[in-house]
């Protein structure tokens, strides 16, 4: 199942758990560690941590979740960070793995982390989200389970890297409005208004139909054949849940969205000829005029075909995410 990259407080998370950055004591502390024991009740969940603490570090224990939306708070400790030669992204794998272990052990759906170890504890952040990414990625490949990453400070995801240069670079070149006057962006500003209404959601019926020479379904089944890939792999690689994707491939005249198509090509690991050519079956089409679609783009033209570091650009960009919807 999916994993996203949202901005809220995680105490008003509606997610089956939501996981603590604790300390080893199990004490209320500040950050987001305080704003849980606040949301929880206080006495409730300093009395409920008590007899299991103390805890090391990258271990996870399990507490109800009292006043919070949440069922339960998996509280984990993360490593405070010296110069990452002294075990510490191995210790912070272990906060994720075991925290994802207790939720699927208390047959939780979703949970949600924040950043584990980025504030005090000074983890540089852009490796932190590289720990998380990679140890959540790996365990969904396995598990069937909707995780979030709660995060408030988006610049600092890719400030600095040579990928942000890049991908900047290119939107620079192909982004339509970085080119035009006054007049013709208010023109453009009121076509990407509409085709947010439309394009993301709903597709051209009349293309639809004309270029629909074989049910969408058919046209996706065959891609996953020729591209040697099963349909368990595809669909967990584009970010969606089991259920969208036996609906997309049951058919019915069912036409998924336009992200779920472009979640779908990067999965396939599509060429950009290939991308629209899926596209225009569902009616869709690529535009300069959207930085959305620009940045997917990017990464279809330079064949970079992972999906959360996808997502985590246009998370930065304050773009819709790649995945279930």
């Amino acid at each position: 199942m999916p994993f996203f990259l949202v901005r809220n407080d995680i105490t008003k998370m509606q997610s089956d758990a939501i996981v603590n950055a604790a300390n080893t004591a199990l004490l209320m502390g500040g950050g987001v560690c305080g704003a849980i024991f606040k949301a929880a009740g206080i006495s409730e969940m300093t009395k409920a941590c008590a007899p299991l603490s103390p805890i090391k570090n990258g271990e996870a224990i399990i507490t109800p979740g009292f006043s919070l939306p949440a069922r339960y708070v998996i509280h984990t400790a993360g490593p405070v960070y010296d110069d990452g030669e002294q075990g510490e992204e191995a210790l912070l794998r272990q906060c994720y793995q075991n925290s994802l272990l207790l939720a699927v052990e208390h047959q939780c759906s979703s949970i949600a982390f924040p950043l584990i170890s980025s504030g005090i504890f000074g983890y540089p952040k852009q490796e932190a989200i590289e720990v998380a990414r990679s140890t959540i990625e790996d365990f969904l490949a396995k598990h069937e389970l909707t995780v979030f990453l709660v995060l408030f400070d988006k610049e600092s995801l890719l400030a600095g890297t040579q990928l942000h240069t890049s991908i900047e670079h290119y939107i620079d070149e192909h982004y339509v409005r970085k080119h035009k006057k006054v007049r013709e962006l208010l023109t453009i500003e009121a076509m990407e208004l509409e085709e947010s209404r439309s394009s993301l959601h709903e597709p051209n019926l009349e293309q639809a139909i004309f270029n629909l020479d074989e049910p969408f379904s058919d046209s996706l089944r065959t891609l996953i054949q020729n591209k040697g890939k099963t349909e368990v792999e595809v669909y967990k690689k584009a970010n969606i849940d089991r259920k969208l994707f036996s609906k997309i491939r049951t058919g019915n005249g069912y036409v998924p969205s336009k992200r779920t198509i472009l979640a779908l090509s990067v999965a396939l690991e599509l060429s950009l000829e290939e991308t629209k050519n899926l596209l225009r079956k569902a009616g869709y089409a690529l535009s300069h005029s959207s930085i959305f679609d620009v940045i997917i783009e990017y990464f279809i033209v330079h064949k970079h075909y992972k999906i959360l570091e996808i997502n985590e650009v246009l998370f930065s960009y304050d773009q819709p995410l790649l995945g279930s919807q």
